[in-house]
């Protein structure tokens, strides 16, 4: 006898994937560490695939992203607060990120690969949860512009790089650690930063190191309860633009005049604060110099972008091990969904995107470690840069949209990571520069820094020496070059076709035989495909890919995932 209230059995349901170590199932970071024999490297990233990875760090993540954070703008006297409170689950992410050393480590310590280790935490940490990776980004790249201001990294050196976590609302002398934001767009400019209207007064006299009065509005205040932010801002009575250190508590331990109007509702990204503020004489220090504000902040922004890529390709990442795993349990029209032959093309196109997507952004890591002493570096920094976050950032768009479908509409609700990866790939598009910016930008790369131009493309060519369809691509990229009167408009075609070139070399010069042939195939060889899995070769190796990408060498254990 059934029961009155029990209609059907639940079967061929499955939960999203976790209790899994993000690190040790990652062929492509496992690989990169283990070759170089970064002993220190594997070790920190297994504890934090593994911590990650749990079910309690994806529990986390849920609950940071559905108790959104709340502006207290005032306190019950009516006495200005601009305090942004947050749910436990999020200072828990932000814990982990201060203690791993995602922050420090690249500043810490000489040893090498710590910049692939910081795109590696990164990675790992950006898969389960985005918006914490937002404050811990701006405060790592706003370092080497602090560390060029004496008095200032004096003072704030031990807090930047502390592993320590606090989370409390004090003035800077008080802090045991901190966090640094930026403020640049305004209502008016948008992307264009050069029309702010923010105005920067002289207490007294003129200069780096000096203290200005900042009077205006920021529309996007990345991160206010941020213990300091960079600003972009006018001088007063000139044109020119200066970049400024304005903290939530002035130096004598009175509160700063930097006023929260409100906290934007954003459509991902939503465990991360943004605001609208307004600078009602808000004391700052000049760092850099006047004229130079818009350099002094890009540089800080180069940073950001690089983190937008390893934020791109971690989203992918997730996307496609979910795909994977989910697709090998579900069945439909009589087999399992990972068995139907077009599923298999959808998820080999995945898992070549996101591999690819990986090893850029360890390859763009190298470079901000290098950059200092090494030409090559220095072309990949500058000019993959925008090029990749272009690029990395778009696909992970389309591929987290296609993977939220493979889960039907399970992955359409919001109590899933699917949905939650879908709504977070627009952000890394946009924050620190659009599509067209950073493509407008690779020109301006090249037409200013023409040698790195010569550095970058006889580096390719030596890395597609033995691939016609690579090569000749190559050829098309520079024949777009060539074109002076049609470049602009034709930035987005150039960018995309160099994005290509460069993938697919670095695909034949890191990957396995079976997944760079796979990638060139599909990506130089045929002509790309707008949707995943739209390809007509049978001659890729399937099972090998998708095998790499996500072993189905897992036991399925009381609903959890372990490794065998």
């Amino acid at each position: 006898m059934i029961n009155e209230w029990t209609t059907h059995e639940v079967t061929n349901q499955f939960s999203e994937l976790h209790n899994y170590n993000l690190f040790t199932t990652d062929a492509v970071l496992s690989e990169y560490f283990g070759d170089r024999r970064a002993q220190w490297a594997i070790d920190k990233l297994t504890q934090t695939g593994a911590d990650i990875g749990a079910e309690y760090a994806y529990s986390q993540a849920q609950l940071a992203n559905q108790h959104l954070p709340t502006l207290e703008a005032f306190d019950r006297l009516g006495n200005r607060k601009d305090y942004v409170a947050f749910h436990p689950s999020w200072h828990w992410f932000m814990r982990y990120a201060k203690g791993n050393g995602m922050i420090s480590i690249p500043y810490e310590y000489e040893q090498p690969h710590r910049w692939a280790y910081f795109a590696a935490s990164f990675m790992l940490m950006g898969q389960i949860e985005a918006g914490s990776m937002c404050p811990t980004t701006m405060t790592q790249g706003a370092i080497p512009l602090i560390q060029r201001e004496p008095i200032l990294w004096d003072m704030l050196k031990d807090k930047l790089l502390s592993h320590d976590y606090d989370e409390r609302d004090l003035p800077l002398t008080e802090k045991r650690s901190i966090w640094i934001g930026m403020g640049m767009t305004e209502k008016q400019g948008g992307s264009d930063v050069r029309s702010n209207s923010t105005i920067a007064t002289p207490i007294d006299q003129h200069g780096r190191g000096q203290a200005y009065l900042l009077r205006g509005h920021k529309w996007f205040f990345s991160a206010p309860m941020c213990d300091a932010h960079l600003v972009v801002a006018k001088i007063r009575d000139s044109d020119d633009l200066a970049c400024f250190f304005v903290p939530r508590w002035k130096f004598d331990g009175t509160k700063n005049a930097t006023h929260i109007q409100r906290l934007k509702d954003k459509v991902g990204n939503r465990s991360n604060s943004s605001s609208e503020v307004e600078f009602l004489d808000a004391w700052g220090i000049l760092i850099g110099e006047e004229g130079r504000g818009i350099r002094t902040i890009i540089e800080m922004a180069n940073y950001t972008r690089l983190a937008c890529v390893i934020g791109a390709a971690g989203l992918m990442r997730q996307a496609t091990v979910q795909a994977i795993a989910y697709t090998r349990k579900r069945r439909a029209f009589g087999k399992k969904l990972y068995e139907q032959p077009l599923m298999r093309n959808v998820l080999v196109d995945f898992a070549l995107e996101t591999e690819a997507a990986q090893h850029l952004a360890l390859k763009l890591a190298e470079a901000y470690e290098a950059a200092e002493t090494d030409e090559s570096a220095r072309a990949w920094k500058r000019i993959v840069t925008p090029a990749a976050k272009y690029w990395c950032c778009k696909r992970s768009e389309s591929l987290s949209a296609e993977a939220m479908e493979v889960f039907g509409g399970n992955g359409y609700v919001e109590d899933g990571i699917m949905a939650r990866l879908f709504r977070e790939a627009p952000v890394n598009s946009i924050w620190e520069g659009s599509g067209n910016v950073m493509c407008l930008d690779v020109l301006r790369a090249m037409d200013r820094e023409p040698a790195l131009v010569q550095t970058l493309l006889t580096e390719l060519q030596k890395m597609a020496a033995g691939n016609a369809a690579i090569q000749q691509l190559l050829l098309e990229v520079i024949g777009i070059m060539k074109d002076k009167e049609n470049i602009e408009a034709h930035a987005r075609l150039l960018t995309e076709k160099l994005m290509l070139v460069i993938q697919a070399s670095i695909m034949k010069d890191v990957a396995p035989d079976y997944m760079s042939h796979a990638f060139i195939t599909l990506r130089i060889e045929q002509a790309p495909a707008v949707n995943y899995g739209a390809f007509t070769t049978t001659a890729l190796d399937h099972h090998k890919i998708l095998e790499r990408t996500f072993t189905s060498e897992a036991v399925h254990l009381d609903g959890k995932i372990i490794n065998k």
